[in-house]
């Protein structure tokens, strides 16, 4: 397929959005890279994975596709034996736990469902468990080697903390004492190329001997390591060096086990691609509203309501076009920007769409043939470095196309045989689409010389058509008309304007009367069109008044159900305030407890925490028996900010917070945040009138309120786990599974202190970083025991 074909159809648009479609570099490279196939089999094959992946899509909404990442270069340098960073080692531990999961999700899936394409390539990723268990053993999710990577380094460490922390008792000493605390600048100990200082007063720098390691700006205050830890410092350094070599002979160890499995990484790496690109398919085939086409290699082609990928929606006119069965080529007449062209374009880029392995925007049983070739000369490409007219730029492309060309290839021209003289640009075009026809090749033509319509209307094998120009309005339509030759409606534009009669009926004298028989029966052509449609609207219309009864009964059904529900109300609020007020004296009976163990009684705190637990779960029982019941769903054109929805691709309730744009909605779910596309919600329970966005943040726990959020931004490490540990006991008293710590990004500190703590917290379950939608690295999401 030529390069300039596909550019002048702008097939490269096509590409950057199934580009964009993608999820990893994998996929968006063979995406990059897709070209239409030449041969049917291999046609069948691409839109048989696209069509397996649009199944997979419709059965379970979405596809776990998340955590690949680009790893090629780090298993290329593993085979080098070059040792690998932590955050390399960590990404091909994410790419492989990426691969698993993606990989039991398809075979899942294909138990029960046949997909013989996307369980070979699911079968092709290899699991290497472990070798992501021993790298995440070492390595943590900051990138960090931790302490339990090896003894050694678990030694090592803990000699560093101990003579770091007699190093800051010393100088703490010092800053303490009364002798010495008008010589420094600041009571404080602080840090200089790894080495413990303090900051002196530029004239007691003989008072401390020892190195001095940095000055202020002012060169008023020294930063002196005093003599007296001089010789712990050194060992510091020495057992920092220490640690620094053990942290790379784990590296190096961890490096090794990957070099071991390059060979099953890289298949990995290519199941994955392929996978991703399947997918990215069948998401731009959502996206369109595509279907899959039928195939066959006699050359046929039938679009049925086929539309331009890349005209929006509620601006695309679609067209029905049969090519190759009764007729070979199709002469297309009408006036300028009534859409020709479009209609040309829509049939030559879902051709090539089509061999390429994509679902086309089309109605069901369109069908397409694999081509040999597609040509196409459209639009002005005459060159002015060339110095050649636009006529023969056209002829230079049109001979070119009549060269290359054989009885598979299909054939767009535009405006044939414009630029010249109007008689011998007629004769020229209708010799060319003889010469066409004569070498089997398939051919849409668009002009506006009325000669080729009567040139269509006798020749064997050849069909008019033309687009639709309403003269009530003087605007097209953008409809194309098989077997309708294009009238000129010069004469009824110019009554619609206001220019005399007596004018046109002179004008219409001057023309022949072969040319006004023509009119004619193009007028008939057209009065019987409009009756048939008229006829079919007629049917369209009492297929809607079906459709509404159908809703109207749906309607009485849900209110007959909503009537049932509230009768069930009475009796569960009656069973809820009786919960409610033993909830109450619980917490009272609980802070009177507390009170007692202030005052030295001995009370397990594990058994009001079971307390509340069960207190908790009774309330919840009868929360989780009123979502049961079945709400009254309007349509998703009526969603509103504050309306709650049931997310149809993820089965979850949640409340809409305001709109993003376009379809998208931002929606709650749980503690989560996410865009949502309009058409992917039904509304359960809509406001009365409109509501402006409720602004939902983190906030800092208020005494005596349990929050599923906790915010310590600002905070630094031993106050952000006093704030944790309290925070945590009131989320288990008040029954919660899951809660969020937010931390921020900063330095990663107080990132770090959190975690640390959290691994030793007994009520603590696991802890992960936030994903999209719950605040990234710079929250910690809490599952509690």
């Amino acid at each position: 397929m030529e390069q300039r074909v596909l550019k002048t159809l702008e097939y490269e648009k096509i590409v950057a959005l199934l580009m964009e479609k993608a999820t990893s570099i994998y996929g968006r490279e063979k995406a990059e890279a897709l070209l239409p196939f030449l041969r049917i089999e291999e046609v069948r094959s691409a839109q048989q994975a696209t069509s397996e992946a649009v199944t997979a899509l419709r059965l379970k909404g979405s596809v776990p596709l998340g955590g690949i990442r680009d790893i090629r270069a780090p298993i290329q340098r593993a085979r080098l034996n070059a040792m690998l960073a932590p955050m390399e080692l960590l990404d091909i531990a994410g790419t492989i736990g990426a691969g698993r999961r993606l990989r039991h999700f398809l075979l899942d899936l294909c138990e029960n469902e046949p997909l013989p394409m996307l369980q070979f390539q699911a079968e092709r990723i290899e699991g290497l468990r472990e070798m992501e268990t021993e790298i995440r053993r070492c390595i943590d999710d900051d990138g960090a080697v931790v302490d339990s990577a090896s003894p050694e380094l678990r030694q090592v460490r803990q000699e560093i903390r101990q003579l770091e922390a007699r190093v800051r008792e010393k100088l703490d000493q010092m800053t303490r004492s009364s002798s010495y605390q008008k010589m420094l600048m600041e009571n404080i100990v602080t840090i200089r190329g790894d080495r413990f200082v303090i900051p002196v007063k530029q004239e007691y720098r003989h008072v401390f001997g020892g190195i001095v390691h940095d000055q202020s700006a002012s060169g008023a205050t020294l930063f002196i390591e005093p003599e007296a830890v001089v010789t712990m410092n050194n060992k510091l350094r020495e057992l920092r060096l220490r640690e620094e070599r053990e942290v790379e002979r784990i590296l190096y160890t961890l490096t090794e086990l990957v070099a071991q499995s390059v060979e099953e990484l890289k298949e990995n790496i290519d199941a994955l691609a392929e996978l991703d690109f399947m997918f990215a398919k069948a998401q731009l085939a959502g996206a369109m509203k595509a279907v899959c086409p039928k195939l066959n290699d006699r050359g046929y082609l039938r679009l049925k309501k086929a539309r331009h990928p890349l005209i929006p929606h509620n601006a695309v006119v679609p067209v029905d076009v049969e090519l190759g069965g009764a007729y070979s080529a199709i002469v297309v007449t009408g006036p300028n920007t009534g859409g020709k062209t479009v209609s040309l374009k829509t049939v030559g880029l879902l051709s090539i769409m089509a061999m390429a392995g994509l679902h086309i925007p089309a109605e069901e049983e369109s069908e397409v043939t694999v081509f040999s070739s597609v040509f196409a000369d459209i639009g002005d490409e005459q060159s002015i470095e060339q110095s050649l007219s636009t006529f023969s730029s056209h002829m230079k492309n049109i001979i070119h196309i009549l060269a290359s060309m054989d009885e598979r290839s299909l054939v767009l021209f535009d405006e044939l045989g414009a630029g010249t003289d109007p008689t011998e640009g007629a004769a020229l075009a209708m010799s060319i689409i003889d010469h066409v026809i004569q070498r089997g090749a398939r051919l849409i033509a668009t002009t506006h010389y009325s000669e080729l319509k009567a040139y269509a209307y006798d020749r064997p094998g050849v069909i008019n058509a033309s687009v639709e120009f309403d003269v009530e309005t003087l605007r097209p339509t953008y409809r194309l008309l098989i077997g309708v030759p294009g009238r000129s409606n010069a004469f009824a534009i110019a009554k619609r304007l206001g220019l005399p009669e007596e004018i046109i009926e002179i004008a219409k004298g001057s023309i022949s009367e072969e040319d006004n028989q023509v009119e004619s029966m193009i007028a008939s052509l057209e009065r019987n069109r409009k009756t048939a449609e008229a006829e079919r609207e007629t049917a369209e219309e009492l297929r809607r008044e079906a459709e509404r009864l159908r809703q109207q009964l749906e309607e009485e059904r849900a209110r007959f159900a909503e009537e049932k529900n509230k009768r069930l109300e009475e009796a569960e609020e009656e069973a809820r305030i009786a919960v409610q007020l033993a909830k109450e004296e619980a917490e009272a009976v609980i802070r009177e407890l507390r009170s007692m163990m202030k005052e030295g009684v001995e009370i397990k705190e594990h058994r009001l925490i079971e307390a509340k637990k069960r207190l908790g779960s009774a309330v919840m029982e009868l929360e989780k028996e009123k979502v049961k019941k079945p709400a009254k769903a309007v349509r998703a054109t009526q969603v509103k900010v504050g309306d709650e929805v049931m997310v149809t691709s993820f089965g979850q309730k949640g409340t809409v917070l305001e709109k993003v744009g376009g379809d998208e909605f931002l929606v709650q779910i749980g503690i989560m945040k996410m865009k949502v596309k309009r058409d992917d919600m039904n509304v359960l329970n809509s406001i009365k009138a409109p509501q402006q966005a409720v602004e939902y943040t983190a906030v800092k726990r208020s005494k005596g309120t349990a929050k599923l959020d906790l915010d310590l931004r600002g905070y630094n490490v031993e106050d952000g786990i006093r704030e944790i540990d309290q925070f945590l006991d009131e989320a288990l008293l008040a029954g919660f599974h899951s809660v969020s710590i937010i931390h921020g990004h900063g330095t990663g500190m107080l990132r770090k202190g959190v975690h640390e703590y959290l691994r030793q917290h007994r009520n603590v379950k696991s802890f992960r970083l936030g994903g999209q939608g719950e605040g990234g690295v710079g929250a910690t999401i809490v599952e509690l025991r």
